[in-house]
Formats: C-alpha cells, structure tokens, sequence
C-alpha cells in the first residue's frame, strides 16, 4: 500500500505506544454510532470490554487485541480498518456484504491501561483458554460460542528480539497457524490459517521483503489459537514486531493494516485456496537474534572486560506520566559474533570515541565511568 493511500484512512486521533481504555472509548463510541458497538463484558476492575460488529456477509470472522494489555499495535491497525471500512476505501463495499466482522479491539482493557502484559489479576489472558479462571477470558469465549466464526485473528505485539531466520532481518511481522494437537498435525482448519499467512506473506515480501517471520508451532492446549484451532476454526496469529527506528511502531502499524486488509480480501475472493502449505513453510522462524542496542569490541570502553567482549543492550518500557520510555539496560556481555543490534557500534572501528562514551546508553552500560 502506498503511503499516501495509507494516511488517508489511518485514524489519527491514536498513535505511539500507549493506548488505555480512557483514549479508545472516545474513537469506539465515535464509530459506534456509524457501526453496531455492544459492551460483551467486563474486566477483573470492572472496566468495559466492548466489540464492534460490521458488515451483513454470512462468512463470520472475529478478531481480538490488546490480550495483552502492553501490545497496542496490532489494536491502531484493527482502527485504521474500521476506519477504511466506513470510508469505502477500495473493495470495502465486496467485505461488508461477504463478511460479518466481530472485532474486540482491546480485550484487556486492565493491562492496557497499566501498560502490562497480564490483567490486574495478574493472569496471562494468552494461558488461560483452558480453564477460564478470568472474566477477560470468559467474554472471548463466549463471544466465541455466540457467533461461531467461520476464521479468527488473534492480534498481538511481539518483542524487538526477533529476527526472520537467522540473518539480520527483524521480523517486523510474524505469524502462526497454530497447531491443533501435541504431534502439530497439518488439519484442514490449520492448513486454511496456513494458506492465508502464505498469501499475506506475499503481498508483503513486497514492502518488507526478508522481514516476516513465522512464530513457533510448540502445541499448547492453554493458548487460545490452539484452543480455537483445536475446535476447527481456521486461527491465525499476527505478531507486530520492529522496523528500523520505529520503537513506536507506527511503521509497523501500517504494515499490520496490510496484512489484515489482505487476509479479509483472500476470504472474500476465496483466492486463500491457490496457496499451498509450502509457501507457509517457506516463511523463515523466528529466531532470536537482535538486540536493540550491540556494541562490539566493547572492552576498548571497558578495559576489564575480556578480550573481543559484546555488550547486547534491551529497553525496557515503562510508562510514565501517559507515555511509554525505553530505559536501556545490559542483558548480555561476551562473544556476540553471531547477533545483530537494531543499532550498533564497533569500539575498534568507531573514530570518535569520546563521542561513543557520551551517549546515554553508554553511560547506562558503563555507569561507573565518569562523563
């Protein structure tokens, strides 16, 4: 998608890294007097969990966000495409009348606003289909009963760690067609997730070529694309994950709106069944391979570390005052040869390394040295 056509139907009223209930409501109650929006639920605070329904079609697709309540990515994608649906962006007139949309766009409304992965129970929503110990997990599954889709997209973020194989290209999406069973059987519902994710895969090796990723398949009966699998509807996982210097992931955000937008426009058309599991297979898997920041040769700054010494550094988020920082921290030191950073610096080779020493994440790694 070009850019241009892009900001046209990007909603604009949301962007970075943070996404509470109290900035969503307004855009859903916004669109709900446009589209059926219906409160399903609540969350262990008591809060609001709403899905939007769109579209008259009898082929049913439910997608949900925000599981994990720190992955807003995937939710300023599933906006965009309500927003390009109501703007009858493209073939938005042929998706309505196929297909019957039920989108929970934030399904830990908890989590999101205390910028957590967990709910305030302090329960992983994505281990929890089995037993269903929380009222989030409760709605999903209900709301899973009462529509009985023929697809399901369950949308998520995925961390900065990985790469699309084992080069160095970060896997700014990745995706899954869960397995159904511990043997990781190829059934007909996670053969039909498989050819979608061929024809997504597709359509964006154009964009991002080298840089999708497919997650791994270890079956658990505790994931709810597993679970969903296992009752033979056709689940796919979409993993937003970094493009270069997009820590806010607005990059990534579009990129996640193409693939949503090219997966409904497969069903639609049916053209899903000219794709074959060996396109899904060729997708390379994750590995982790990247860190945000690597710097080599790193004893050259620190003279006590051994000899041909890597520094891998990590951010980790935290929300402060409504906004996500990246405070960076040291998550591995040693012979790095075969990693990758996001960004990257070579003791040995850096010309100016008084110019290295300054910059904060060296006064992170190194903070006993005085700038």
């Amino acid at each position: 998608m070009e850019g241009q056509d892009y900001n046209v139907i990007r909603e604009g009223s949301v962007k970075g890294r943070y996404l509470s209930p109290e900035m969503l409501h307004p855009i859903l109650e916004f669109w709900g007097e446009k589209m059926h929006l219906e409160k399903i639920g609540n969350s262990v605070m008591g809060r609001p969990i709403q899905k939007i329904v769109l579209g008259t079609g009898p082929i049913k697709v439910m997608m949900w966000s925000q599981m994990h309540g720190n992955e807003s990515t995937t939710t300023k994608a599933v906006l965009d495409l309500v927003k390009a649906l109501h703007l009858g962006y493209r073939n938005s007139g042929d998706i309505l009348e196929s297909l019957t949309l039920v989108i929970i766009p934030q399904l830990n409304p908890d989590g999101a606003e205390a910028y957590t992965r967990e709910n305030a129970a302090g329960i992983d929503l994505n281990r929890d289909a089995r037993n269903q110990t929380q009222p989030e997990s409760i709605v999903l599954s209900e709301t899973f009963r009462e529509h009985k889709p023929d697809f399901c997209f369950n949308l998520h973020d995925q961390r900065t760690i990985f790469s699309a194989g084992p080069g160095p290209h970060p896997a700014t999406l990745s995706f899954l067609s869960p397995a159904a069973d511990t043997s990781r059987s190829v059934t007909a519902s996670r053969l039909t997730a498989m050819q979608i994710i061929s024809g997504i895969n597709r359509e964006l090796q154009a964009v991002i070529p080298g840089q999708i990723g497919r997650y791994d398949d270890a079956f658990n009966p505790n994931c709810v694309g597993d679970t969903f699998q296992m009752q033979q509807t056709p689940t796919l996982l979409f993993e937003a994950g970094h493009f270069a210097g997009d820590y806010e992931r607005e990059k990534t955000r579009q990129y996640v709106f193409t693939a949503l937008w090219t997966a409904l426009d497969q069903i639609v058309a049916g053209r899903y069944r000219e794709e074959t599991q060996k396109g899904y297979e060729d997708i390379p898997e994750n590995q982790k391979k990247f860190f945000d920041i690597l710097i080599r040769n790193a004893q050259v700054l620190q003279p006590d570390l051994s000899a041909q010494s890597d520094a891998g550094i990590l951010y980790r988020e935290e929300l402060r005052s409504g906004s996500i920082h990246f405070s960076p921290e040291i998550e591995k030191q040693g012979d790095l040869s075969e990693s990758y950073g996001h960004v990257e610096y070579d003791c040995i080779q850096q010309v100016d390394l008084e110019k290295l020493r300054s910059l904060k994440e060296i006064t992170v790694l190194f903070p006993e040295r005085k700038r």
